[in-house]
């Protein structure tokens, strides 16, 4: 035992390297994460005090913790077991398969991320591109919500900065946990997402074991009260107006509160916009029929410095005003007790009416709707015509000057001049003819909230109106 040893350099070395990389894994790695963890803890703990809704211990487990706990679910094993029978494989393969979507949907929420960055990103984001208003919202009914009910906000979806906005406006109130389509499954974007406790789905998957993976994380989520954020139309609104929604995520949240007896309270919330940063795209995917969004990384990356760079030379203009209102709340247990098939169906269908009801009402949306509805006109008609429709619809969220409709109208004219949508001279406002289906597209957000509303006029009517305006104008 005590005779001399003698050794190669590299191979003391190498044995030095093992025995300090075995004394970290085993001892001083747990330790820094402990340490850690319990600054962690201390930290969301005094976070939760500020918080209407605390953060729950179920977006706090570990990823990998979450993704046993979701593929060992009976649910999802008794889905593994028939998927397996279905294609003809070993049972091992169809878990495997179950674990990479478990993987897939599963976030890592960092309360790190989503309030030391996130928030201040998303709140210096929108007010650098709109003018955000808060709009009709009863603080009453919202804090009346039961603290053990989940809470489950629902929004009409316009614009991919939706998520951007409701973030930053209910920033005091909870983290919500959204659920994102595809489009955000691209590094880095990805990572960053799954930081803020949101969770990737499949919308048109038609794959069983895929469904009953997805089922059950939501159900998990909804029995542990996480607050969570959807669109009940499941996609991008090609034509501005809401679209009639899909049942699927709402029917899972359902289930999930019918297990084990748990309220849950849906709050409604619609936006709208003067300018949706993506209504190009949009509108060309209506009409080619393609929902997929084809602008690259590298497109959007140059967009933003041209816009930085705008910004830096003071030329910068702001996209308008953004509006965000919350509706009434719905609880699940005010709904009837037939099958859940049928609750959720009438579920969708109660919520989209009640986000509808309070779609905020804009200046760009108004004057788009006015200009559809008779043709060319004169700024004194224009703001007439405005002042009735406004009396028309006392129940509407309207984010125009009460007292100042005149700016209103001013403030819709410059902006669509400076997007060609409509053509000023001698005082009359014309439609551009080329730009109707874009005139079209905002006016459909607001269309609805009318009473008694007329569909819009064709392209070929709003043409022929605004040419008899033109001619009465040089006739006088």
């Amino acid at each position: 035992m005590t005779q001399t040893v003698e050794l190669p350099l590299w191979a003391f070395v190498l044995i030095l390297l093992f025995a300090a990389v075995t004394f970290a894994s085993h001892f001083l790695f747990p330790s820094v994460r402990w340490f850690f963890r319990r600054r962690l803890e201390r930290a969301v703990a005094r976070l939760n005090q500020r918080l209407e809704r605390p953060i729950e211990p179920f977006k706090l487990a570990r990823r990998y913790d979450m993704i046993q706990r979701l593929i060992y679910d009976p649910q999802v094993a008794q889905a593994v077991s028939d998927h397996a029978a279905a294609k003809g494989i070993p049972e091992n393969v169809a878990f495997e398969e179950a674990r990479r979507y478990a993987r897939e949907i599963v976030p890592s929420f960092s309360a790190f991320t989503y309030f030391s960055f996130a928030i201040r990103a998303a709140r210096l984001l929108s007010n650098a591109i709109y003018r955000v208003r808060l709009g009709s919202y009863d603080e009453g009914l919202l804090k009346a919500i039961d603290r053990d009910a989940t809470v489950v906000f629902v929004m009409n979806h316009r614009s991919n900065m939706d998520y951007v906005l409701v973030t930053y406006l209910v920033a005091k109130r909870s983290a919500l946990s959204y659920a994102v389509g595809e489009w955000a499954r691209v590094w880095p974007l990805s990572r960053l997402i799954r930081a803020m406790g949101a969770y990737f789905i499949r919308r048109k998957s038609q794959n069983a074991l895929y469904r009953a993976v997805l089922a059950a994380y939501v159900r998990l989520a909804t029995r542990a009260g996480v607050t969570q954020a959807m669109f009940p139309e499941g996609g991008l609104s090609l034509t501005g107006a809401m679209a009639p929604p899909k049942h699927g995520l709402l029917k899972y949240i359902v289930d999930g509160s019918a297990e084990v007896g748990k309220d849950v309270v849906f709050v409604p919330v619609a936006l709208n916009y003067d300018r949706v940063l993506e209504d190009k795209i949009l509108i060309r995917a209506a009409q080619t029929g393609d929902r997929r969004f084809r602008a690259r990384i590298g497109a959007v990356m140059l967009r933003l410095l041209r816009q930085f760079w705008l910004w830096v030379t003071g030329r910068y203009q702001h996209a308008g005003q953004a509006a965000v209102s919350f509706g009434r709340p719905l609880s699940v247990s005010e709904l009837p007790q037939t099958s859940r098939e049928d609750r959720a169906r009438m579920l969708s269908t109660e919520l989209m009416r009640r986000i509808g009801e309070v779609v905020p009402v804009l200046p760009v949306p108004m004057v788009s709707y006015l200009l559809l509805q008779r043709g060319a006109m004169s700024e004194a008609a224009l703001l007439q015509a405005l002042r009735d429709t406004v009396a028309r619809m006392p129940l509407a969220s309207i984010h125009l000057p009460e007292h100042a409709h005149d700016a209103a109208i001013q403030s819709a004219i410059l902006q669509m001049r400076r997007r060609k949508l409509i053509r000023t001279s001698g005082g009359v406002v014309t439609p551009d003819r080329s730009q109707i289906n874009m005139l079209r597209y905002y006016a459909n957000s607001i269309a609805h909230l009318v009473p008694a509303a007329l569909e819009p006029p064709s392209e070929t009517e709003v043409i022929s109106a605004t040419a008899k305006e033109n001619s009465a104008s040089a006739g006088s």
